[in-house]
């Protein structure tokens, strides 16, 4: 009970702190800056030939389970077709030696809301446990380091079909419905009803909304970017799934919430607090339910587990150690002024805490698979010195608390940063 407390406490938070200021009101870029970022291929993830635009999340990955992925997709744009595009990728792991792909279409039917019809078929792999908001989604990013690290997927055969829209050019909504079926790569069976399930499907309605009201876009034919982050950030999303459609099996409702809050002051410090809750209830496998981001590699020693940090992650959690249908995460990161020793060489230091509360209702249903719950409080704390040389710093981090290790190493993380800025 007083976990479903915590999360419905975190469900209210966000309407009391979005009426807060910060300290200093950063303006938005002048229209020749923007015209400027619209043409960047990493600022829009784009790059035009012609009437195709092609994606450069695809062209290169790498995963504990892929090895090294090579891919190739992207979308047609309004050279072709203006109010049609069709898209798609293929990318082959050269680990697991298996090919994955996508195909679809949009067409937008509303063009002053930018309201797009998508249908889009997918054969992939997906991390068992993350909670992905559709919204957020559409907002693009150069480089995930924390992909890096993964280590437990699931596959996944999805139709999909969807409706994207603007309310207003800072209140994005989207539904989504999809039917998946879903193939374990670990040796993992999920009890229901007596029955142990290691294959199975489902059939997902999904309602998503993301509010930012202090950030500015551009809105472009390949979709938005997101040049001036004004906070607080606030995403919310809502799963139904229904049994008896097409042959899935289970009825569960997953629940998420997101605050992204930012404060620069005049002393060009800055906070940022991220504050997330997740909650599920019903016949949920454990693909489908939620871990807290965590990015340590499961390694003995600490130059093993040495690899890059992650934007939203705990470096000290070990993959695989936890997973919860109600959590609860803290993040906070409070950021020094630059040092200035030259033009090319300004280090920032960061201090960060992170904490994760959470609960599973059921462990005993998930077979297979051994993991920890977070009915106590998880904590770490660190920090980062960031830019160092080419956008490349360290970051250092320590675990304490209930879910300390007896040995002392075990609750270190020592990691390389990258903020790329373009």
């Amino acid at each position: 009970m007083r976990k479903t407390s915590l999360v419905l406490l975190l469900f209210l938070l966000p309407f009391f702190l979005e009426a807060q200021e910060p300290a200093v009101e950063t303006r938005p870029d002048t229209t020749s800056t923007s015209r400027e970022k619209k043409v960047s291929p990493f600022k829009s993830g784009f790059y035009p030939l012609g009437f195709f635009d092609v994606d450069l999340r695809y062209f290169i990955k790498y995963n504990n389970y892929e090895g090294f992925r090579l891919g190739f997709g992207g979308i047609t744009n309004e050279r072709l077709f203006e109010n049609l595009k069709i898209g798609g990728y293929i990318a082959r792991g050269f680990k697991d030696k298996d090919f994955k792909f996508s195909i679809g279409g949009s067409v937008r039917v509303n063009k002053e809301h930018s309201t797009w019809i998508n249908a889009y078929y997918y054969d992939d792999i997906r991390e068992i446990g993350t909670m992905s908001y559709l919204t957020d989604n559409r907002v693009y990013s150069v480089f995930e380091p924390r992909r890096l690290n993964v280590t437990q997927f699931f596959k996944y055969r999805t139709v999909m079909g969807n409706v994207q829209h603007e309310f207003s050019p800072k209140f994005l909504g989207e539904l989504r419905a999809e039917h998946s079926k879903i193939d374990q790569i670990e040796d993992y069976q999920f009890l229901d009803n007596r029955t142990l399930y290691s294959a199975y499907e489902t059939a997902e309605v999904t309602a998503s909304v993301r509010i930012s009201p202090k950030t500015n876009f551009i809105t472009v034919d390949d979709g938005r970017i997101e040049y001036f982050d004004g906070f607080p950030k606030i995403s919310a999303q809502v799963t139904q799934s229904i049994p008896g459609i097409a042959g899935s099996d289970f009825s569960y409702t997953k629940f998420g919430l997101k605050l992204d809050y930012y404060i620069k002051r005049e002393d060009l410090s800055s906070t940022n607090i991220l504050l997330e809750g997740n909650y599920a209830t019903g016949d949920v496998p454990l693909t489908h339910l939620f871990h807290a981001y965590p990015n340590s590699p499961t390694k003995d020693e600490i130059l093993q587990r040495f690899s890059v940090a992650g934007r939203r992650s705990f470096e000290t959690m070990y993959f695989g150690e936890f997973f919860s249908d109600q959590l609860l995460t803290l993040q906070v990161k409070h950021s020094l002024r630059r040092f200035y020793f030259s033009e090319r060489f300004q280090p920032e230091l960061v201090f960060i805490t992170r904490h994760a509360f959470g609960d599973m209702s059921r462990p005993e249903r998930h077979v297979g698979i051994p993991f920890n719950t977070l009915d106590e409080l998880y904590s770490e704390s660190g920090l980062e010195l960031n830019r160092l040389l080419f956008g490349f710093g360290l970051s250092f981090a320590y675990r304490y608390g209930f879910y300390h290790l007896p040995d002392f190493e075990d609750n270190i993380s020592f990691k390389f940063t990258f903020y790329l800025k373009l």
